[in-house]
């Protein structure tokens, strides 16, 4: 199920959604990391070429959204793989999307290194957006590396705020630039995180014995979920199915968890 707004991610993307929108190319945070700079998409977002402008990228989303209504609500519908969804240039279309998926019913995960957005839902402050709208945040500790982005202070604080006001919340511990950081990201945001993602640096090799550590701290630490990706349990040798029930698969749905506790 691929549409021109709405699409299925594979390989390490598949990880984080099945279902997930980009509308832009290209991301002002300006990460030395970052995967956009490999493809060539640049520092400033630009609207994708299969799309007349913004009302237009709009119409398409809603369009596919309601040609397969059910298997979005089940799955629910990721922002964004190929830019911030949150940035100034980018964060109103995120919005009115999200307000489309609110109204119908379909969750929303977004990702952001952003925490001075002002999202305008019309159900900002309803029980519906609370209950099918997720806010993510990657965590790495390393402000220098992120250059125009909020900081990780920034992101903690607002991540406290939206938990504080009802949001579901979630971290991507993506890149692990170092062990320590990583810990401490997790360390500063156990209490309003419900979900963490945690991944390597794309192509570095870590010290297996370290790696493993690193795995069993995390795990100690039981009062929210995590998800390890394949790639960092291969390089530290261990099966997904050796984790403990906090440890979860990439089909975890926060969402359903919301379900059991609040009907």
């Amino acid at each position: 199920m691929n549409g021109i707004a709405i699409y299925q991610p594979n390989g390490a993307a598949g990880e984080y959604a099945k279902y997930a929108c980009n509308f832009y190319k290209g991301c002002s945070n300006a990460c030395d990391y970052c995967y956009c700079k490999r493809w060539g998409w640049g520092n400033v977002p630009k609207l994708k070429a299969c799309f007349k402008d913004e009302n237009d990228a709009l119409d398409v989303f809603e369009n596919e959204l309601m040609a397969n209504l059910p298997e979005f609500q089940k799955h629910g519908i990721f922002f964004s793989f190929s830019t911030d969804p949150m940035l100034p240039e980018t964060g109103d279309l995120t919005g009115a999307a999200a307000q489309l998926c609110v109204d119908h019913q379909v969750p929303v995960k977004i990702l952001t290194k952003w925490a001075e957005f002002n999202l305008t839902l019309e159900t900002w402050e309803d029980k519906m957006a609370k209950k099918y709208f997720a806010f993510g945040f990657t965590l790495t500790g390393y402000d220098y590396l992120e250059k125009n982005a909020c900081s990780n202070a920034q992101r903690i604080e607002m991540m406290r705020e939206l938990h504080d006001a009802g949001f579901k919340t979630w971290a991507s511990i993506e890149p692990v630039i170092d062990f320590e950081s990583s810990l401490q990201m997790i360390e500063a945001t156990k209490d309003f995180c419900d979900l963490y993602k945690i991944g390597l640096q794309s192509g570095k090799r870590y010290d297996k014995s370290v790696l493993r550590e690193f795995v069993e701290w995390v795990i100690s630490r039981k009062s929210a979920k995590f998800y390890f990706k394949d790639s960092l349990l291969k390089q530290a040798g261990i099966n997904r199915s050796e984790l403990p029930a906090n440890c979860v698969s990439r089909d975890y749905d926060m969402f359903r968890d919301y379900d059991m506790f609040n009907n």
